[in-house]
């Protein structure tokens, strides 16, 4: 499980944990069969929905402590749920309460953030005292790298040496060959054990050049690893500092919060001193009500007598109702004969009230009409005067016409004075005329086919030096 955790913390560091799940599908026939059922998700091809979604995770940087001790360990996890309320759990409880207690909500909190407090402390000692024995074991380190250089360099001293005595032997024996032929043959029978001896010991120690050059390099790694932790648990100590400051700050708010409460405090236990001063007096109340409440049996017990008195009344009355509503029967039958004349008159009031709009209605049109009438009354005496003053223009006409006709009469008897040869004739009796003999009945109707009726034609007689018929002239009767 702890190379698990490791394996998943490093794949969010790098964001590639998509990309490795990517893989692992691709190789499910290899590598998941073992570990997965064969209905699993993880064998199934809606895995790759799964990667997609681990896509995301890419957006955010994650920093994981990867070099923890107890990865293997199950982690420990603590609940705040308890200490904690939301808004709508504080709602819902204050519409049930008449009147809200925030003194549980505050020490709820107060609880949390002390919880809360102790568990950030508990993890800066765990923090400290991993940074502790991180630089014990880097101090140890350090030593074993210093350790390790001064075997280095001892063992680079006697690898010089081993070289100069190697080099230095085959100078004495070429030298040594010419001097003296029995020792020659007894240092050739010695040198060749000796050079075997020295090459295994420069093998050896080659081999120990190679391991300490090997742990050199896994030194230098895991002081790099060292130093990568130390700065990782360095800005780890930094923010959980900061989560600290915070923390201080919220316990401040806390304390001023709790000096607030100690206050309201002291003011409930003032309230109380005045509630318990209100309870004596209603106390005193109280005794006073008692002896009330003695004086209310008296008078009860009084009631109760009167009450007696009151049912024999009552008894009395019942038997005055009875006889009165005997007396309601017979009214009640009056008032029905009255009910009975009331519908008869109700339904001639409403034949009364329907009369009465049509009376109303007739009214209204004569109305109409005698307006009409006043206005045709009013037209009437206008053209009466209008005829009247016709009539009067006529009557002055006739009389001019009676004196123009007086005048012409009197001009037609000078003219016939003094013209013997003509006469004036009427159209009835002349037939014809006297100068040319014509017919005179022809001309009439040839030339006077548009006189009015009520007109009487007088025929001119011709003149003399002229052969024309009568000229005729025309008068009003």
């Amino acid at each position: 499980m702890g190379r698990a955790r490791a394996w998943l913390r490093l794949a969010l560091m790098q964001k590639k944990l998509a990309d490795y799940l990517k893989v692992l599908i691709d190789h499910k026939d290899e590598a998941l069969v073992e570990y997965f059922e064969p209905d699993a998700l993880m064998l199934s091809d809606e895995a790759i929905v799964i990667i997609g979604l681990l896509v995301g995770l890419n957006v955010i940087d994650c920093n994981l402590c990867v070099k923890e001790e107890d990865l293997d360990c199950p982690q420990g996890v603590i609940d705040f749920s308890l200490y904690l309320r939301s808004s709508n759990t504080i709602s819902s409880d204050s519409s049930n309460e008449e009147q809200g207690d925030p003194m549980t909500t505050v020490l709820d909190q107060k609880n949390y953030i002390e919880e809360l407090n102790r568990h950030l402390n508990a993890t800066v000692a765990n923090l400290q005292s991993k940074v502790e024995s991180l630089t014990t074991t880097n101090a140890l380190m350090k030593e074993d790298l210093a350790i390790s250089k001064n075997n280095l360099q001892t063992l680079y001293e006697e690898n010089r040496r081993l070289r100069r005595r190697l080099t230095g032997g085959g100078d004495e024996d070429g030298s040594g060959g010419g001097e003296d032929g029995t020792t020659s043959t007894k240092d050739d029978g010695g040198t060749p054990a000796e050079i075997e001896e020295m090459r295994q010991r420069l093998e050896e120690e080659r081999r120990l050049r190679r391991e300490a050059d090997n742990e050199l390099e896994i030194q230098m790694c895991m002081k790099a690893e060292m130093e990568v932790a130390m700065k990782l648990l360095e800005k780890d100590i930094h923010e959980k500092q900061d989560t600290i400051v915070s923390l201080r700050r919220q316990l401040d708010d806390i304390k001023l919060i709790n000096l607030e409460m100690y206050k309201k405090l002291q003011e409930c236990e003032a309230s109380l001193r005045h509630k318990t001063e209100l309870i004596t007096k209603l106390e005193a109340k109280a005794q006073s009500m008692t002896d009330t409440i003695q004086t209310l049996e008296n008078k009860y017990r009084e009631s109760e007598s009167n009450r007696v008195l009151t049912e024999q009344q009552k008894r009395e009355v019942d038997m005055q109702a009875a006889q009165v509503e005997e007396q309601a029967v017979s009214i009640e039958g009056d008032l029905k004969v009255e009910r009975e004349w009331r519908m008869s008159l109700q339904d001639t009031m409403q034949q009364d009230r329907e009369k009465i709009s049509k009376l109303q209605i007739e009214i209204s049109q004569l109305k109409t009409v005698a307006q009409k009438y006043a206005q045709l009354q009013e037209d009437y005496y206008t053209m009466k005067d209008h005829c009247l003053e016709q009539d009067h223009t006529l009557e002055e006409l006739g009389a001019q016409l009676r004196d123009s006709k007086l005048e012409i009469s009197d001009l037609k008897e000078e003219i016939n004075r003094n013209r013997p040869d003509g006469a004036w004739v009427k159209d009835n009796t002349a037939l014809e005329c006297k100068a040319c003999n014509k017919d005179t009945t022809v001309v009439t109707a040839a030339r006077f086919s548009a006189i009015p009726a009520q007109t009487t034609l007088y025929l001119c007689p011709p003149r003399q030096n002229q052969c024309e018929c009568a000229i005729i002239v025309m008068f009003f009767c």
